[in-house]
């Protein structure tokens, strides 16, 4: 039995059609990702599924009992006081509120009449098994590792997501609503996530734009396209290669449509005999033809984005040497030594907080270090894209906040219309000119890239700027990045975005430790397997030696085993062999390290690359089999 079935659903924003005719079923165990443009409706769909909007006409039936909760995009708390505690037990509803009044009377000072307001409170909760839900609160705080008593306003939108998070958790939902749920967190609080709905054992229906997310959780995909909504039972990737297939057709059928409809517009216009001859009937079917056609579903078209590209910069964009700095209590960069040259597609990744903005800002020369050195490259011509879109003015127009004032703009020496730029970003004219006070996440992501991409650079810093970008954008992002013939200078949390653009990457691990990587998260990823798996050897190794030593003196020495002819050969062998393979990937980490290489013909640098990932896997199974034989 399904816990939600919908049918028929119609519903509208102004002139907007949401929902058009649209099916829906959610069944026990989904984990469905609903994919759309922006602004198409996925989240008044949300919102309609837990009843929070109702639609035009339609029917919706949910599983008696079913309890749906949902993760917001934004965090609302009411005042700045709001402990951890009282929004995640405001998820409880009339029950959390008597909690979260308990929990504030037994943390106060506590006088005859607040003693009196407790023993009612007590009473109370007793009667709705309230003390099941206080342990349960106290453990979804503990399971997302969360300071009950930190205030709300204290925390970064990392850590306000998880308290998003558990105020939807705690109520034990049959199915989970999530919206955008990793906007804000770094790459660990990522990870976090996808165990943490990994782990759920209700349905879960999910907006995302991160792609490496919806592969790792997504069961089905739903697309909610011009009002539509159509289901597939399968992966993203064949979704992407089937959906393709399915606008190739439609565009064939309308076509088709379009020129049956033009041969009879024609035939009806033709003279006076021909009018007295006509039959009826066609000419039914003709009106028949051209309602069709007035309710056809527009195909929305898609961004044109192209960089104004400035003029080359040096051969050197910045080189650090030596680069130290660090803030009260945290040491952020120590002791970096960095190459940066043209062309170079470098991305930053870390948490939040561990100096991914400080470098860049050192990288460009608007911070000083406090040791080391900070060469900046000629003919700099640095555009940004900054997460915090908040500087923007809410009360300016997005055609004046673009063209500055200007009716037109200068894209690589030739002026285009203002109105005309915008329109590759998908602003109607009539959109162009709203304030950016009203506009949605994605709208304003589109005016930020709008701004970009219309100054000259020969260096682009990106920080987030995949947040609220629908699919298609982002591709098309990503495409043009790595076509872009400049420096790009990026900090990401996503992962298919940072194996995509990326050339190399340096990561942030801690205490100002900064290590740089050739390719992108996949290497990194790689890496840190690689790095986690030594530690956990070495701390076994440690663990191991102490309890031999613990019982030395009661306990006989352990039988060393005897290994096969075969064996013992492999293991003779495999020190040359170990030696060797370090020796080839210093080679090639020289090789790759010099700025020219990446200047060489593409497929001669994606051979010495694989060369260097093939001989590192190599070396790691030597050493875990060296290991596994030397026991």
């Amino acid at each position: 039995m399904p816990l939600l079935r919908a049918t028929q659903l119609q519903h509208s924003i102004g002139q907007q059609i949401v929902l058009d005719n649209a099916e829906l079923q959610l069944e026990a165990g989904d984990r469905v990702c609903l994919l759309g443009r922006n602004g198409c409706g996925k989240s008044t769909l949300l919102r309609i599924v837990d009843g929070n909007t109702t639609v035009d006409s339609g029917e919706i039936w949910r599983q008696p009992g079913v309890k749906i909760a949902r993760m917001e995009q934004t965090l609302d708390f009411a005042s700045p006081e709001e402990t951890i505690y009282d929004v995640v037990a405001d998820g409880l509803a009339g029950l959390g509120k008597i909690l979260r009044r308990y929990n504030e009377l037994i943390h106060g000072e506590m006088g005859n009449k607040e003693l009196s307001e407790l023993e009612k409170l007590q009473r109370e909760i007793e009667v709705n098994d309230g003390w099941l839900f206080q342990q349960r609160i106290e453990n979804i705080l503990s399971r997302l590792e969360l300071d009950a008593d930190a205030t709300v306003c204290s925390l970064s939108g990392g850590w306000r997501r998880r308290v998003a998070l558990a105020r939807a958790l705690v109520c034990e939902p049959d199915i989970l609503l999530l919206d955008e749920p990793t906007n804000h967190l770094d790459l660990d609080g990522i990870l976090w996530l996808e165990q943490c709905v990994m782990s759920f054992q209700g349905c879960v229906l999910f907006v995302t734009h991160d792609r490496a997310l919806i592969e790792k959780l997504a069961t089905r995909i739903i697309e909610l396209d011009r009002g539509i909504l159509t289901n597939y039972d399968t992966n993203y990737v064949r979704y992407l290669e089937l959906r393709e297939h399915a606008l190739e057709v439609e565009a064939e059928q309308n076509a088709l449509f379009d020129k049956r409809l033009a041969q009879e517009e024609v035939w009806i216009r033709q003279g006076i005999k021909a009018r007295r001859t006509r039959n009826e009937g066609r000419v039914r079917a003709l009106e028949k033809m051209r309602n069709e056609r007035s309710q056809r579903r527009v195909i929305t078209g898609s961004a044109s984005l192209s960089v104004n590209q400035g003029d080359k910069t040096g051969k050197v964009v910045a080189e650090l040497t030596d680069v130290t700095f660090e803030v009260p209590g945290k040491m952020l960069v120590d002791n970096l030594s960095l190459l940066i040259c043209r062309g170079d597609k470098l991305a930053l990744i870390g948490p939040n907080g561990a100096g991914k903005t400080t470098l860049l800002r050192l990288i460009l020369g608007e911070l000083a270090p406090q040791s080391g050195t900070v060469k900046a490259g000629t003919k700099l011509q640095v555009a940004y894209f900054d997460q915090l879109r908040d500087r923007l003015d809410e009360d300016k127009r997005v055609v004046d906040i673009v063209g500055q004032g200007r009716d037109a703009v200068t894209i690589n020496g030739k002026d285009r219309h203002i109105m005309s730029y915008l329109g590759d970003f998908l602003f109607t004219p009539e959109r162009a000119r709203s304030h950016f006070g009203v506009l949605s996440g994605g709208e304003r992501a589109r005016v930020q890239l709008a701004c970009l991409f219309s100054q000259p650079a020969n260096v682009l810093v990106m920080d987030e700027p995949t947040n609220d970008l629908d699919m298609e954008t982002l591709e098309l992002l990503e495409s043009l990045l790595v076509e872009f013939s400049g420096t790009v200078l990026l900090v990401s949390h996503d992962r298919s975005f940072v194996d995509s653009v990326a050339s190399s990457c340096l990561l942030f691990e801690g205490n100002g430790q900064i290590s740089e990587h050739v390719g992108g998260y996949t290497e990194v990823s790689n890496y840190m397997a690689r790095r986690a798996s030594q530690q956990k050897s070495v701390l076994q190794s440690k663990d191991s030696v102490k309890v031999e030593v613990a019982v030395a003196d009661v306990k006989p020495a352990p039988k060393v085993r005897k290994l096969s002819y075969k064996d013992q050969r492999e293991l003779d062998a495999l020190p040359e062999k170990i030696e060797n393979l370090e020796a080839k990937i210093a080679e090639l980490g020289e090789v790759t390290g010099d700025p020219a290489f990446y200047q060489q013909d593409a497929d001669k640098v994606t051979q010495v690359l694989e060369q260097l990932s093939n001989a590192q896997l190599e070396l790691d199974a030597c050493m875990e089999r060296w290991m596994e034989l030397a026991e």
